[in-house]
């Protein structure tokens, strides 16, 4: 099935730039792998190197490069994905993320709880966008 009819929500609400780094990916992956999980995870992987997931949307990161630990090690690594936020980035970054996203804390928080409260928040607001 083409990326255009596969194509997640929070995607679809993205820059039209964001939204064709996923298809394509997705498309050479389908090619590759077949369609399925897998075509997904490449087609997330590279967008996750230019974009990083804030709320219901994916933004353009400032500095492209993997956005986690699971990304910078690749398929072997035993590292978890940090589900779009881009956990490498220093924490004033984080803390400037989650001001936009009205997390309160914030300040206080440590890089750690900050890329937790982030995921926990963007998950909320991308339930709330898709029904």
């Amino acid at each position: 099935m083409p990326a255009s009819e596969e194509m997640p929500s929070t995607i679809a609400r993205s820059p039209q730039h964001a939204q064709e780094i996923w298809a394509k990916a997705h498309d050479a992956a389908v090619e590759t792998y077949g369609e399925g999980e897998r075509a997904h995870r490449t087609a997330f992987a590279a967008l996750k190197h230019s974009y990083e997931k804030v709320g219901d949307r994916w933004e353009e990161k400032a500095e492209p490069g993997p956005s986690d630990d699971k990304a910078a090690g690749g398929v072997g690594t035993r590292a978890h994905t940090q589900e779009g936020v881009n956990a490498n980035a220093p924490k004033t970054h984080l803390v400037d993320v989650a001001r936009k996203l009205e997390i309160r804390g914030r300040s206080t928080m440590t890089k750690d709880e900050l890329v937790e409260a982030i995921k926990k928040e963007n998950a909320k607001r991308t339930r709330a966008a898709a029904g």
